[in-house]
């Protein structure tokens, strides 16, 4: 309904954050299971029926995160149709340093000029904090478009020894293209649920390196010490993702206005096959709505879900018109979901 204020000014009509490209990257080396299992006390067997995943993607040495976003933002923006981006979102865990961000030396190396860019660190979760944050600025009118990027380099942090994290994880990076636009069209991102418990912020801790505890150093060449090594309490992560991941959903299919079973695909951050399939149960939703590429990629963090959404708009299980619901867990603890109706978008 359109009014008059009491100062006779017709109000600003809302602005929507709508999706217009996607491009991914992965690096080309694949690691299998079986390679894993010629190092590490585990089995191809053992990680499948635990995880779900076969393989994953490794970055070579010297290659950085940011070179897996410049890669994957140069694809959004094939798909977008279009350079012009006024902002730069950067969701990871592996910044290229920890001092600067990562975000502006993509936005350089893009060629986008001066644009405001920085990074989020909400570990498996930020892609949907990213998604959020560039919304927030579109509905602002500070951005007319957003690249946001979920890009990771998880080999670079993981103890080769660690059976628990060594096999789970994998590298890549998946960008989308966000516009201003009617919050009535597809791609219109359609709000937003987002939370947080720091109590249990030592269930997935990279210990060392930051003023909490300075990574320790070694004189001269040497094996890494342990506290700059990825660590994970994955019983604990597994009960928490899940009833997390649920009520996330759950508030946000309320705010959207849609029923579990009117959503025609799910795509949650791909930790766990299992994990996937018990937030799918517990929202009454059919499994096999449920998007699931971990297999192929592994857990890929920030990356995560923008992968996932191109593997399966490239494989024809997400069409325009579809319903999709987000969401995802990581490390701080924090957590987030999103929902929109797919566009007609192409996956590069």
């Amino acid at each position: 309904m359109t009014y008059v204020s009491s100062h006779g000014q017709l109000p600003a009509a809302p602005r929507a954050a709508v999706l217009t490209g996607l491009g991914t990257f992965v690096p080309p080396r694949v690691v299998t299971n079986e390679e894993l299992s010629r190092t590490l006390d585990t089995s191809d067997e053992w990680i499948r029926t635990r995880t779900g995943i076969t393989q994953r993607h490794w970055a070579d040495p010297g290659t950085a995160t940011g070179d897996l976003a410049v890669a994957a933002g140069e694809r959004a923006l094939k798909s977008a149709g279009s350079g012009d981006v006024d902002l730069v979102v950067l969701a990871t865990t592996t910044p290229d340093h920890p001092c600067p961000a990562t975000a502006p030396d993509v936005a350089s190396r893009l060629g986008l000029g001066n644009v405001a860019a920085y990074d989020i660190a909400a570990v498996c979760s930020g892609f949907v904090y990213a998604l959020a944050s560039a919304a927030g600025a579109i509905a602002a009118g500070t951005a007319e478009r957003v690249l946001v990027i979920g890009a990771e380099t998880y080999s670079t942090i993981l103890n080769p020894d660690d059976r628990t994290t060594s096999v789970i994880f994998g590298d890549g990076a998946g960008a989308v293209v966000l516009r201003a636009g009617d919050p009535t069209e597809p791609g219109a991102l359609l709000g937003h649920d987002l939370g947080s418990d720091g109590s249990l912020k030592d269930l997935i801790v990279v210990p060392g390196g930051g003023s909490r505890q300075p990574a320790t150093g070694a004189d001269g060449p040497g094996p890494r010490p342990a506290d700059s090594y990825f660590t994970m309490q994955g019983q604990h992560v597994f009960r928490h993702a899940v009833t997390r991941m649920a009520a996330s959903s759950q508030a946000m299919l309320d705010r959207a206005g849609w029923a579990p079973e009117s959503v025609d695909r799910f795509v949650g951050h791909q930790a766990n096959v299992r994990i996937l399939h018990a937030v799918a149960d517990q929202l009454g939703m059919a499994r096999d709505r449920t998007v699931v590429n971990l297999d192929r990629v592994g857990n890929t963090s920030a990356a995560s879900i923008p992968l996932a959404l191109a593997d399966a708009v490239t494989g024809g299980s997400i069409t325009p018109g579809d319903r999709v619901l987000v969401s995802a867990f990581g490390g701080g603890v924090t957590w987030g979901s999103t929902a929109l109706v797919w566009p007609d978008v192409l996956a590069y």
